[in-house]
Formats: C-alpha cells, sequence, structure tokens
C-alpha cells in the first residue's frame, strides 16, 4: 500500500543532483511525498535539526524520522517499498551496484569539480584526470542499456550526475569532458535515460539549470577581496 503523501517528506533543492536521486526513486516506488525546497546558501532551521551532523540536503523524512546522505536514503527507499526494485536481488551484483555508486560519488564527482575554476595544465590535468575515471564506467555499460541491464536501476540513478551535471556543463567550463569520441557508451546510456519518462520527468529543466549553474560558478570563482 502506498504511504499517504504527508507520511514521506524530501528536503531537498531543485538543482542538486543528490536531490534529484531521491525523486527518481520516490517517482519509480510510486511513492506520493511532500517535497520542502531548501534554501542551501541560507539552511533553514528544519534542515539543520533534521541533519545536524551534515546539514546538508537531501533529508528524507518518513513517519518523522530524518535520514540522511542520498545513497543511505536511495537503500532506504529500496528496503521500505519493496516493488520496483532499484538495487538487484543477487548479493553480488547488490554489492557491485554499491561500489559503482561509491566510485561515482567519492571519485569522479570529486574529480569533475577540479575541472571547474581551472586554467591551462591544471585544467588539462583535472580533465584527463577525470576521464580516466570514466573509462570504467565505459566499459561497464558495455552491451547494456543501463548500468543494470535492461531496466533503470540504483547506478543509473546515482550516474545522473554525470549525464545532467558534468556533461550539460561542458560548455560553461570551455572543455568537452565526456566527448562522445572517447565515450561512445555513456552517450548511447544517456540516451536511453532521455527516452525513460521518470527521468524525463525528475530532471531539472535544462534552460533553468544552466543559467544557474553558471551563476553558482561564477560566485565560486569570483570571490570577494
Amino acid at each position: 500500500m502506498a504511504e499517504r503523501s504527508e507520511e514521506v517528506k524530501l528536503l531537498g533543492m531543485w538543482a542538486s543532483p543528490f536531490s534529484r536521486r531521491i525523486e527518481i526513486a520516490l517517482t519509480i516506488k510510486g511513492v506520493p511525498y511532500e517535497f520542502s525546497e531548501q534554501d542551501i546558501t541560507n539552511k533553514s532551521a528544519l534542515l539543520l535539526q533534521l541533519n545536524p551532523v551534515h546539514k546538508m540536503i537531501p533529508v528524507l523524512v518518513h513517519h518523522g524520522k530524518p535520514i540522511s546522505e542520498s545513497l543511505v536514503i536511495l537503500e532506504y527507499i529500496d528496503d521500505t517499498w519493496q516493488n520496483n526494485p532499484i538495487l538487484p536481488q543477487d548479493p553480488y551484483e547488490k554489492a557491485m551496484a554499491r561500489f559503482w555508486a561509491k566510485f561515482i560519488d567519492e571519485q569522479i564527482c570529486v574529480a569533475a569539480m577540479k575541472v571547474v575554476g581551472k586554467t591551462g595544465e591544471e585544467k588539462d590535468a583535472a580533465v584527463e584526470a577525470t576521464r580516466d575515471l570514466l573509462k570504467f564506467l565505459e566499459k561497464e555499460l558495455v552491451g547494456k542499456d543501463f548500468f543494470g541491464g535492461k531496466n533503470l536501476g540504483f547506478v543509473d540513478i546515482v550516474a545522473t550526475l554525470i549525464a545532467f551535471w558534468v556533461m550539460r556543463t561542458e560548455e560553461i567550463v570551455g572543455v568537452k569532458v565526456v566527448p562522445v569520441e572517447i565515450f561512445p557508451e555513456i552517450h548511447r546510456w544517456v540516451k536511453n535515460l532521455l527516452a525513460n519518462d521518470v527521468i524525463k520527468k525528475c530532471i531539472p529543466p535544462e534552460d533553468e539549470h544552466l543559467r544557474y549553474i553558471k551563476d553558482r560558478m561564477v560566485k565560486l570563482i569570483i570571490k570577494p577581496a
């Protein structure tokens, strides 16, 4: 039985890849929820109360109990609403899905962020480091529609960070971090994502999203003296 919307609340931010992950998972599961938009530059008392450790979004509140960290929340959602599973059922495949999800967040995301604000040789080195990591995902996609096979799953949800944040910002940062000639499988996978109704519903509108990212990058790069 689906939960009533007032029993599930998501504190998130419309342009955050980590927040959007949770929206994708809840939509796949068919779980109604209340969305609470948060200003990450002026954190609300509610956010600080519900996530006092990291003080960050997303936070999922279920029956009044808060859960933080997007990967933890995704697993909680999959355990709580067991229809349309997003994690593999096989223990080994589940472990590998967790491995790749951590790899994306802890290595690819970190490397890609270093491209922003760099110039010259430093930017070139950051791009190459990111590409070297992405090559592992490129191999994982050979012969598959999605990372888990035929259906959208846990790693795909996590990797939307690459498809709709890293790749969308290439024009803004002035370099093709994920060129199609090096990463044809990733580009094919992105096309599969864009054909998925849940993804189309849950990703940010591109023009508005790019304006927001560009504004954020300017603020990060040009700091007051």
